[in-house]
């Protein structure tokens, strides 16, 4: 990895140890309850794992998204897909730091590297996904307020969250150009309902939640950079930071796999001889390697243009879309070769296989990446 050096490197051995204590010993209570505990947020804090590449001045590390690259990194090889900390420290924070005024991240980027606050973006919409431009939630300027009308649905850390972002229409009869962003802070805002904690077919440990505003009264210095109609633009900067963050999470899992692969079948016999001594196995397992192999390669080069400022959209879908492909392909693989254990929850591949589905999904689907790299060809 071309980008790593002895800081990272230094910096690895914080992020490992932590998500070794404080992730893996959890994941089925976790599962069970929808959410990871609350206090985890502050315990991140007060290590420093919490807003990594925001600037020191306001209460962040200070690194750069190479730092939150090796921490996700180490989520996953902990076996954690419960802590939305990309969410939290690579999307959230970056929104606030990259759009909002002095004032606004002055007010919100230190309580969120703290864990006071736990951060969540709210865009898509019961009846609306990729079509940003298509939302129906409102936030209309009375006075010195917005008043925030509509539901939101796949929300990560939903249930936790004390501060928002909601992508509204502030001009409903436009539409790329009436969306804004506007910063709900939950703590006594009265209207704001969170809905169900959404009951998954993987990730079962993460807080995915209905989102619901009826009439609340968001504070004008709450508009995210303080201009009305600036909110598509800004999604469209952030969203190729967001899905690079899903290849290197995509990576990390399908590394993971292979490697859970690989002692299993040594370890395990049929017929007299280790699952690994059959051509089968080790002719699956070569292609599955080489797959981990040219995926991390094409993720470091994208990495490496993102840290210099030079990756495009087009290159963040590439890599979204090509790593979330190959770690549903590569974990399916793995998963057959545990037979029947496969199958079993408490078998890890069964997890990581029901946890890669959705990596095709979120961030923009794999046929929206598809689209955007079309529009370049």
């Amino acid at each position: 990895m071309t980008w790593l050096d002895e800081d990272l490197t230094a910096f690895r051995e914080l992020a490992r140890s932590f998500c070794e204590k404080e992730l893996t010993p959890h994941q089925e209570r976790w599962a069970e309850a929808k959410q990871v505990d609350r206090e985890l947020w502050n315990k991140a804090g007060s290590v420093g794992l919490l807003c990594l590449s925001i600037p020191e001045e306001y209460g962040g590390g200070g690194g750069t998204f190479a730092h939150e690259t090796v921490l996700l990194q180490e989520q996953a090889r902990a076996g954690d897909d419960a802590w939305g900390v990309a969410v939290h420290n690579g999307i959230v924070a970056h929104y606030v730091n990259a759009y909002g005024t002095q004032e606004q991240k002055q007010r919100w980027l230190p309580r969120m590297a703290s864990g006071e606050l736990v951060a969540a973006i709210a865009m898509t919409e019961p009846g609306t996904g990729s079509d940003l431009q298509g939302i129906k939630t409102k936030a209309i300027r009375t006075g010195d307020s917005y008043v925030v009308n509509g539901s939101k649905t796949f929300i990560t850390n939903g249930a936790q969250a004390g501060l928002i972002i909601v992508a509204a229409k502030t001009n409903p009869e436009e539409k790329a150009a009436g969306v804004s962003l506007v910063v709900v802070e939950t703590e006594g805002a009265e209207g704001f309902r969170r809905g169900r904690v959404l009951d998954k077919i993987g990730m079962k440990g993460q807080d995915t939640s209905e989102l619901y505003f009826d009439n609340v009264t968001v504070p004008a210095e709450n508009l995210l950079g303080g201009v009305e109609g600036q909110g598509f633009v800004q999604l469209m900067q952030q969203l190729p930071q967001e899905r690079l963050l899903i290849a290197v999470t995509a990576v990390a899992a399908m590394d993971l796999a292979v490697q859970q692969t690989l002692q299993y079948t040594k370890e395990r016999t049929a017929f007299g001889r280790p699952i690994f001594g059959f051509q089968n196995t080790k002719f699956t397992l070569a292609d599955a390697a080489t797959e981990v192999a040219v995926s991390k390669a094409f993720l470091d080069q994208c990495i490496t243009r993102h840290l210099k400022g030079e990756l495009d959209v087009t290159g963040a879908a590439m890599a979204k879309m090509w790593t979330t492909e190959r770690l549903g392909k590569v974990v399916d693989s793995c998963l057959q070769l545990f037979g029947g254990y496969g199958f079993m929850t408490e078998y890890p591949i069964a997890k990581a296989w029901t946890a890669a589905r959705v990596q095709r999904i979120f961030g923009g689907t794999t046929e929206i990446m598809k689209e955007i790299i079309a529009r370049t060809l």
